[in-house]
């Protein structure tokens, strides 16, 4: 951690020694200068009941993020962003899915001890358009299908091309060019090699538009083409239309809802040496989502669909993948179906909870989940968490989070599954600073 402190603040001083010097000779080269860093510590313990009875994972680790940003060449229109991320164990009770921390024989915590360049970039704006060149964080809509995943101590990055436009009045258009992904596991990940793998060449292509008609309903078109052989998968296109928006019922009420469906088909982009002739894609994807705030008071209920394949043909992909969605955020806490299941995915939640200003955000929610196919009932969860600011203290936040899955006996039986009745349980303090 001193290490990273060392090389984030050389990199604060180089950039100031970089500007005075530029200054003394008439030329503003780095102006506007600012700082921002996070420090994110963590408790996470891990009770799976799997058939290796392995201990629970204890791990205790902390995220420290620095990043300088400033306009160049005295513009107001060119600018750079560089940011460093390091995340280090105060323990090693818990695998931390790199092969090599030495608590292999443990439930995984996914937060390896790394150090990392997370984000460096150049904006190029023209009115407004803006291009983003470089290692950048992308999160499009809410994350399903590409996002941070900034859950983990280190998150997800794209090493891409992003051109965005706002020109016309509420209109949004997003378009990606991704060459490299880098995923939250460490860069000597030992396995499961065709998951955990650090860093993924790919020829991606996302994009994504959006024109918010009222408040009352915003719509988004996208297509995210995802290059053949992307983190160990098939390669896909996924097209879809989504109608959100907000609705004041009355005074202190409101209703949001979510109502979206996207087909999932063959490659369009393919990256070098690989072959997706001999795979099908052809797969479904729904969600239909209801939330009210009543005074503060929370309540929705979600009914989302992955679909599945039944009949299991070789090469005929029916499973609707995600593969750089924040999935930590969707179907459960405990993270069960980071993959959508041979035989698909429903989930059907509901959740209750409560938030204001001094009390903070306490929500619970309930998860049924059943296969696409077949009708085989996957088992149920339940999530809990408790958020709000630290009082006396700017800027520092607190979390308590929990999940509970509990298999169903009729999936414990199925061949393929891998999941077992799981808890989880995290506590977490976060503070983020920033130079005015």
């Amino acid at each position: 951690m001193r290490k990273m402190i060392k090389m984030s603040m050389a990199a604060v001083m180089m950039m100031g020694v970089g500007a005075v010097s530029a200054q003394a000779e008439g030329t503003d080269i780095l102006t506007n200068i600012k700082a921002k860093g996070q420090v994110r510590a963590r408790y996470e313990m891990v009770d799976a009941n799997d058939v290796a009875k392995n201990p629970n994972a204890n791990a205790f680790t902390n995220r420290l993020s620095l990043g300088v940003s400033a306009d160049l060449l005295g513009t107001d229109w060119l600018s750079a962003y560089v940011e460093m991320t390091d995340v280090r164990a105060l323990n090693d009770n818990y695998n931390d899915a790199s092969g090599d921390n030495g608590g292999e024989w443990h439930d995984t915590v996914a937060d390896a001890e790394q150090t990392r360049l997370t984000q460096a970039y150049i904006d190029i704006k023209y009115g407004k358009t803006k291009l983003r060149a470089g290692r950048q964080m992308i999160n499009l809509d809410n994350q399903r299908f590409v996002g941070a995943v900034d859950w983990r101590q280190m998150p997800q990055t794209f090493d891409a091309y992003t051109l965005t436009n706002n020109s016309i009045d509420n209109l949004n258009l997003t378009a990606v060019y991704v060459n490299q992904v880098n995923r939250v596991f460490a860069d000597d990940t030992q396995a499961p090699a065709t998951y955990n793998t650090a860093a993924a060449d790919t020829r991606t292509l996302l994009l994504n538009g959006s024109y918010k008609v009222m408040d009352e309903l915003k719509v988004t078109a996208y297509d995210y083409m995802i290059g053949t052989g992307t983190l160990g998968t098939v390669g896909s296109d996924t097209y879809g239309l989504a109608l959100t928006g907000d609705i004041k019922a009355a005074d202190g009420v409101k209703v949001g809802y979510r109502a979206e469906y996207a087909k999932q088909t063959d490659a369009t982009m393919e990256n070098s040496g690989s072959n997706n002739s001999t795979s099908h894609v052809d797969a479904n994807y729904m969600n239909f989502q209801l939330n009210a705030d009543v005074s503060g008071f929370l309540a929705g209920i979600q009914y989302e669909v992955l679909s599945g394949d039944g009949d299991g043909t070789a090469g005929d992909e029916k499973a609707f993948a995600t593969p750089l969605a924040t999935l930590h955020a969707h179907n459960g806490f405990a993270d069960m179906f980071l993959t959508t299941p041979t035989d698909g995915l429903e989930d059907l939640n509901i959740c209750l909870g409560y938030k204001s200003k001094d009390f903070g955000m306490l929500k619970a929610t309930y998860h049924d989940y059943t296969s696409e196919v077949g009708n085989v009932d996957y088992g149920t969860e339940l999530d809990v968490t408790y958020a709000r600011a630290i009082p006396g203290v700017n800027n520092l936040s607190g979390m308590l989070k929990v999940a509970d899955y509990n298999a169903d006996e009729e999936y414990v039986t199925v061949p393929t599954n891998t999941n077992v009745d799981t808890t989880k349980f995290w506590a977490m303090l976060d503070y983020k600073f920033a130079t005015k």
